[in-house]
């Protein structure tokens, strides 16, 4: 299908979207009198492949600027005219996406993206010669030199001048761009696809908030500490007196014990002080007077603390001792303790703690060097699980995780035979082994804790679906999105609240693919409703005279065995030999079309195209590249729809971002 997202392990599929995606968007452009080029078309969609999302139909503003700002001036390869007009033709790009219904209705809308355009400082950005990466400093000096990159001798040439010193360069701006080498670059790592989830509505979510132990608890130590503040010894920590105050109003159970030793009332301290709800100054502990709002509704209060968290490792992990450091964890909570929450996220059934402590060992030995195989690493080992059930019981006090006990799911032992998992075979067995406990410490997140987290990965960047957020969204958008991200149960349930939206129905969606100008897009959409449809079998076979959805209607019942070729008619059999085609030119370029026909019909090849053209297909734009594929094999000539490279192919005419540094 025409997909706007792709693994990236998935370079050729990728490769050949951006083929389509350039031509068809540079002729929608061109009917329009609408600026576009493929360099920078090819480019944009490069900039969102290589992004921590990968969607490359979801745009924000930060998207756009990170795009203008960062991408083209370090990346991009072109004459100055072309780089110049990257503005202009990002907002074509953008508003083909949405004439084409590929759109993701997530992200901002064209007209506001119009705005982060214009006001983005780009020519400055542009202008700016560090932005550029040392690779695109060659390479366009090399360009403005008119080299031929496809001519391997005019390059040679180019680099024999160099060390020569024929060409003139800006010695001093190089200079500081390989000083800069080591310094992260522009790709974002690819974080893992996460599954749609559902959420109660926010009354509950706020009414959950006000019922957590922790924000109580928070509450009362704000009130406590008060507008007149709390004396605090030279040490920093409450007076004796008032330590057994608080942990008599918390609850705590440690109302005899020395203040040191008050671990839950020293979390509950540190968590305020992190949560901006009390402060130190002049030896005296205050209630913060602009937390008074925050402190009045929980689930602002909720929200605050939970971001706190993060910053507490030193006070949730076992303190360092004389002769034991802090744990592993503790050093590294801030960057673990997110992606434990990302892990658990979503998932069908609590997980195993002792799975989590496998992986948070596997992270903790990442981040440190451990080269003692013998005492020592089994006891920093025993003391990062240690200090992980105890960041777990915080949260669960806080009402993000809840903790049981039992039997584990199937599904943490399942994979641990697979090679791809990262655990060695010794830790794997040691796990299966833990795994058959019948009362195992459990933990899932809360509904609570599934918006916090999703919302932490919202603000990274990262794709987090929620049941219900499609709900009003354009019919060929939603179909769209269903298709690709969304599993069948899943999707189905979306499905069914869109049509709930009153003047919302199935002829609309049925029209949106209709109108949709990608054949292989259109078969996944009409296959993700009538897999979600509880009469989808009964409309697909009502679809198969349908003027425009009749191919895919009649691919789809010989696919799933529900039409048997016999009974197709010769009519049928022509559209059917159409829809193959345009899907193989969609998916694969001209090249893959012309190689598999002719391979399967050798010198009658290009009368299998003709056939298909003059086939009464509804893809006139399809059908139209089927015809120039034969006219331009009639010439002889390189098959190539629009200048340059072939759709595609690895290398593009002006380089719009693969002449890199490795």
């Amino acid at each position: 299908m025409t997909r706007t997202f792709f693994e990236p392990d998935e370079t050729d599929e990728f490769e050949a979207a951006v083929g389509l995606l350039t031509r068809r968007c540079l002729a929608w452009a061109d009917e329009r009198g609408l600026p576009a080029d493929d360099t920078v078309l090819a480019a944009a969609l490069e900039s969102r492949h290589r992004s921590r999302d990968g969607r490359l139909a979801y745009w924000d503003t930060d998207q756009v600027r990170r795009f203008l700002l960062e991408w083209v001036p370090h990346y991009v390869v072109a004459p100055r005219d072309i780089l110049e007009a990257a503005p202009d033709c990002l907002l074509t790009f953008l508003r083909y996406l949405d004439a084409s219904g590929l759109r993701d209705p997530r992200g901002t809308a064209v007209a506001d993206l119009s705005s982060a355009v214009t006001e983005a400082e780009y020519t400055a950005a542009l202008d700016d010669p560090l932005r550029q990466s040392v690779a695109k400093f060659w390479t366009q000096t090399a360009a403005d030199r008119g080299v031929d990159f496809d001519n391997r001798r005019a390059v040679e040439n180019f680099q024999r001048d160099v060390d020569a010193g024929r060409v003139t360069f800006d010695a001093e701006v190089l200079d500081q761009l390989m000083a800069r080498l080591t310094e992260p670059g522009l790709d974002e790592e690819r974080a893992y696809t996460q599954p749609p989830i559902a959420l109660p509505p926010a009354v509950e979510l706020t009414e959950a908030a006000a019922q957590s132990i922790l924000v109580r608890r928070l509450a009362a130590v704000a009130e406590w500490a008060g507008a007149d503040g709390r004396p605090l010894t030279a040490a920093g920590a409450p007076r004796r007196p008032d330590a057994r105050e608080l942990a008599a109003l918390l609850e705590t159970g440690e109302d005899n014990l020395r203040v040191v030793e008050m671990r839950q009332v020293n979390l509950l301290l540190a968590w305020a002080k992190k949560a901006r709800l009390i402060r130190t100054s002049k030896g005296r502990l205050f209630r913060v007077a602009k937390a008074a709002p925050i402190l009045r509704d929980p689930d602002a209060l909720w929200r605050r603390a939970f971001e706190a968290f993060f910053e507490l490792g030193s006070t949730i992990g076992a303190p360092p001792s004389s002769w034991y450091p802090a744990s592993m964890l503790v050093e590294s909570f801030d960057e673990i303790l997110p992606d434990v929450l990302n892990s658990m996220y979503g998932l069908p059934s609590p997980v195993p703690v002792v799975r989590l402590q496998e992986s948070v060992w596997l992270a903790c030995k990442e981040y440190f060097l451990v080269d003692d195989k013998g005492f020592r690493e089994e006891a920093w080992r025993r003391q990062v699980d240690l200090d992980l059930v105890a960041a777990l019981e915080a949260l669960a006090a806080l009402g993000a995780v809840e903790l049981s006990h039992g039997a584990a799911d199937e599904l943490y032992s399942s994979d641990l035979d697979d090679e791809a998992q990262p655990l060695d075979s010794e830790a794997a067995t040691r796990l299966l082994a833990r795994l058959r406990d019948p009362d195992l410490l459990l933990a899932r997140l809360t509904p609570l804790g599934l918006r916090a987290t999703r919302e932490r990965m919202l603000a990274e960047g990262r794709d987090a679906p929620l049941i219900g957020e499609l709900a009003t969204a354009p019919p060929a958008e939603l179909l769209g999105l269903l298709a690709q991200h969304y599993p069948p149960e899943a999707a189905a349930v979306e499905l069914s609240g869109w049509l709930a939206v009153p003047g919302q129905d199935v002829e609309t969606l049925l029209q949106a693919i209709r109108d949709c100008p990608f054949r292989t897009r259109a078969s996944a959409t009409l296959g993700i409703l009538t897999e979600a449809l509880p009469d989808g079998l009964s409309m697909l076979r009502s679809l198969r005279a349908d003027p425009v959805l009749g191919p895919l209607a009649l691919t789809a019942l010989l696919d799933g065995g529900d039409l048997q070729p016999e009974s197709i008619e010769d009519r049928e059999q022509l559209l059917l030999l159409a829809e193959g085609l345009l899907n193989l030119l969609e998916l694969g370029g001209p090249e893959a079309v012309l190689e598999q026909d002719t391979e399967m019909a050798g010198k009658d090849a290009t009368g299998v195209i003709e056939a298909a053209v003059s086939s009464g297909h509804p893809d006139a734009i399809g059908l139209a590249e089927l015809g120039e594929l034969v006219a331009q094999s009639a010439r002889a000539h390189p098959l190539r729809l629009v200048p340059g490279n072939a759709p595609g192919a690895r290398g593009r005419r002006h380089g719009h971002g693969k002449k890199r540094e490795h």
